[in-house]
């Protein structure tokens, strides 16, 4: 059985284009309710630790940098079949290759700079939403 939440981050280059707004209304229109949110910007350490997965591959440098370059918007997300819906919704990586209407295809600049981040299984969903949302805040 599929899980109801999934995490998602807007990255700095949709941040700083002022798109945040129009991104967290086509979640919302999409069915999902924001459980839990917040502003804030990783520092290069954290996002080393956030994708760290991703360490042995050639762009790990560049993607810590961009990450930590500027504020994000974290959320976990709730609906059913969140995960999968919440992929359908955000697009492609590349955003020559989304389809029409997602996220991506409306927001995203590159590849590298593609507006959002979403989490790819359940349990990716449950490790970075508690790397961003401890125990000590409350999350709906």
């Amino acid at each position: 059985m599929a899980n109801n939440r999934t995490f998602t981050m807007i990255k700095p280059d949709a941040f700083e284009a002022g798109n945040s707004g129009a991104i967290l209304k086509m979640i919302e229109e999409a069915g999902f309710k924001i459980v839990a949110m917040k502003a804030t910007q990783l520092t290069p350490v954290l996002a080393g630790k956030f994708y760290e997965v991703h360490k042995e591959r050639p762009f790990y440098a560049d993607l810590c940098k961009y990450m930590s370059s500027g504020p994000i918007i974290a959320a976990i997300l709730e609906k059913d079949n969140a995960v999968e819906d919440f992929r359908a919704l955000i697009g492609a990586t590349n955003p020559a290759n989304a389809a029409e209407g997602t996220i991506r295809k409306i927001f995203a600049k590159s590849i590298e700079a593609n507006a959002v981040h979403g989490s790819d299984s359940d349990e990716n969903a449950a490790i970075e939403g508690n790397f961003y949302f401890s125990q000590t805040e409350r999350v709906l």
